[in-house]
């Protein structure tokens, strides 16, 4: 199977990575965590999992996911607090229907949000 490298900034180190993977989800996507209640927008995606080993050991062996799939950085809310998540493919499904995500540093990266999602600021996409 052909591979590349991507620097992981969470992982601090070179992170080696199949040569396709297929990300489901994109940059101004809203998403829904399938087990916990939280939503995000995305704003950066890993092809595989680049967190740090001890990142990746504190979740609980039963619900652990593969590390060989995209992951995704996201802006987050639940009912009581806006933070930055790191979390699966597998553990994220589509929720641009449930409206926008109210954290404070969307307005940072993106514009409106329409149609179920972000668009990127366009300060961003040059």
């Amino acid at each position: 199977m052909d591979r590349s490298t991507f620097f992981s900034p969470q992982a601090g180190r070179r992170i080696d990575t199949p040569a396709r993977t297929r990300a489901r989800f994109g940059i101004g996507d809203v998403v829904r965590h399938r087990i916990y209640d939280f939503r995000g927008v995305i704003f950066d995606i890993d092809p595989v999992f680049a967190n740090s080993d001890e990142w990746y050991e504190s979740i609980p062996k039963e619900l652990r996911p593969v590390r060989e799939q995209p992951f995704y950085h996201l802006f987050a809310e639940n009912g009581e607090s806006s933070y930055i998540a790191y979390v699966s493919q597998q553990n994220l499904t589509e929720d641009g229907e449930a409206g926008p995500v109210d954290h404070p540093n969307v307005a940072e990266l993106f514009e409106e949000f329409d149609k179920g999602r972000y668009r990127l600021c366009r300060s961003m996409t040059h």
